[in-house]
């Protein structure tokens, strides 16, 4: 009857009045939609069954699904672009790695800028790599590798170009004062398969894509990359332990939001990520792939984000290489 009403009054005095929305969300609310987990690598994986974990998670939290979309390529940039180009309304979200900054650093040629064209959400992990070699070379030790390196070539694979093992393996070149040739593939997969059957010697790898091959002792575990040692692996020592003084890297797995999202969505999405980081799907499934859970601010976040890309790019810096 009111809508009746209404229409014969606005005719009658020439107005044009707005629609009234009944049952629309109240101002501010979210979310109010779906919620798309953009993972930039290809199913299956370690990090993509980290973010199944945490968007399962999420959902409960969020009161809405969370929907994971794997978006492979790029060493991770094409996913990184869709987001980066979405509406900034905190319905779009990255499932980061570490690579998402070594890429930048690495000069890598990307459509979006890494501190310009997301807002830091939550860091929920990080995780030592390991130092592991083909069991065609025979080595003990971080000691026995360096002593080889020096009568003799030897390289290390990765990822890709620019990916968080090159730059790694990078560092420790520069650190250990060795030289090795480094040698990219298209992810860490084909990596493996070549370091298996002994085509490449060394591998600074991410704990989920080699967990399985070190223990059914298919390759040699040398050291881990990180201040500390690994539960995982207890009786391993540190690069620092080996005789790299100082040697500190770890990957880290996080969530970012396109540039301009509203702060209170931002800060909604933090308190539920860091719920889901302590929730014991997430935080098992983080332990299983050799990481610790985080609980931390989006600033945080993005302090640490800019203290890696100084250290990469030094790093980079250093090595004189072009990648474009």
């Amino acid at each position: 009857m009111w809508k009746h009403l209404r229409a014969r009054l606005a005719a009658g005095l020439g107005l044009v009045l707005p629609a009234i929305c009944v049952g629309a969300p109240a101002a501010g609310a979210f979310p109010t939609q779906p919620i798309t987990l953009v993972v930039p690598f290809a199913p299956g994986g370690g990090t993509d069954s980290i973010a199944r974990d945490l968007a399962r998670t999420l959902a409960e939290r969020l009161g809405q699904p969370v929907v994971v979309e794997n978006r492979g390529g790029g060493g991770g940039s094409i996913g990184a672009a869709l987001v980066a180009n979405a509406r900034p309304d905190g319905h779009t979200l990255l499932f980061a790695t570490s690579t998402f900054v070594t890429n930048a650093a690495a000069g890598i040629a990307t459509s979006y800028d890494v501190q310009r064209s997301f807002a830091p959400v939550a860091m929920l992990g990080r995780g030592p790599l390991l130092v592991v070699t083909s069991k065609d070379l025979g080595l003990k030790s971080v000691a026995d590798l360096r002593a080889r390196a020096a009568k003799e070539s030897l390289n290390y694979c990765s990822a890709g170009n620019g990916s968080i093992n090159h730059l790694t393996g990078e560092l420790f070149t520069q650190q250990a004062k060795v030289e090795m040739t480094h040698v990219p593939y298209k992810g860490s997969g084909p990596a493996t398969v070549d370091l298996l059957a002994g085509r490449v010697q060394v591998f600074f790898a991410t704990v989920p894509t080699m967990l399985s091959q070190v223990k059914e002792n298919r390759v040699d575990l040398l050291a881990v990359t990180g201040k500390t040692r690994s539960p995982l692996f207890p009786d391993t020592p540190t690069l620092d332990e080996a005789g790299v003084p100082g040697f500190d890297i770890t990957t880290w797995w996080g969530v970012l939001a396109p540039a301009d999202t509203p702060k209170q969505v931002v800060a909604t999405l933090n308190n539920a990520i860091n719920e889901a980081a302590a929730d014991p799907r997430v935080k098992d499934r983080l332990t299983h792939e050799g990481a610790q859970t985080l609980r931390g601010t989006p600033d945080d976040f993005g302090k640490a984000l800019g203290e890696e890309l100084t250290l990469w790019r030094e790093v980079v810096r250093k090595s004189g290489m072009q990648l474009n």
